[in-house]
């Protein structure tokens, strides 16, 4: 099922993992291009699919969003977004990772230019606007993945 949100005519959260990839001082985002978030600056991440570990889902979705093998996925935080404007309101419980690019020397490519306008390095202390709203409720927060400890 394409769209698990909606059984019976119920909405239902869904799970998702999204993706801190880190290299020296700055974090990989890309430009949203789907409904939800149009224009926004977001982390690469998806839906988890069933019997998947948050590790295995964002390894996956860093490869089929970039093209680029990431390591040492940790959990640092789990966040609750309901999202109720826009023409299909959501309700995702995310996951929040960090993770390593396996070779430093990776550059992302746009594997999925329908969904992404394109991926690119920032500053964490420089980040692009406007953020996806979930991402920037976390950097308004105070949330830093750099120092953030581990959750699990």
């Amino acid at each position: 099922m394409e769209n698990d949100s909606r059984i019976s005519g119920v909405r239902h959260p869904q799970v998702a993992v999204a993706v801190f990839v880190l290299k020296s001082s700055s974090i990989l985002l890309g430009l949203r291009l789907s409904a939800v978030g149009h224009g926004t600056f977001a982390l690469p991440g998806g839906r988890l699919e069933f019997g998947e570990t948050w590790e295995d889902c964002a390894a996956r979705e860093v490869k089929e969003e970039t093209g680029m093998d990431v390591s040492r996925v940790e959990t640092l935080t789990v966040v609750n977004d309901v999202i109720r404007h826009g023409p299909n309101p959501t309700h995702f419980v995310t996951i929040i990772v960090r993770a390593e690019l396996v070779d430093v020397g990776q550059a992302p490519a746009n594997m999925e230019p329908d969904k992404c306008g394109g991926w690119a390095w920032y500053e964490w202390s420089q980040l692009p606007d406007p953020l996806f709203e979930p991402l920037g409720d976390l950097v308004r927060g105070g949330f830093d993945p750099f120092s953030a400890s581990r959750l699990v």
